[in-house]
């Protein structure tokens, strides 16, 4: 009798993501739903759209004085957004 490979479902989902090439977009998501955590809840109050595009986040932001206080601190975003994920997903935040 043969011994068969057991694998934990968790580490079979992740393969099927890789092969299909679905786990860049989740990541992507993920990175966009947790904007209003990491930001905080001021920010989220003025922001009003999210999107990435070739590993940029683009960030609407209504308040001026609030947009100049992002901007200085956009580095720490986009490092605590990437560990958010478990990986390098973003590589630039541009404020609009």
């Amino acid at each position: 009798m043969f011994k068969k490979k057991v694998l934990p479902l968790a580490e079979i989902l992740n393969d099927f993501m890789k092969q299909h090439a679905l786990d860049t977009p989740l990541k992507q998501r993920r990175i966009i739903d947790s904007w209003n955590e990491v930001a905080g809840p001021v920010a989220a109050r003025y922001t009003t759209e999210k999107y990435i595009k070739n590993q940029t986040l683009f960030v609407k932001i209504l308040n001026p004085a609030l947009k100049a206080d992002l901007l200085m601190r956009r580095t720490e975003l986009q490092n605590q957004l990437n560990a958010k994920v478990g990986s390098f997903i973003i590589s630039e935040i541009k404020f609009i």
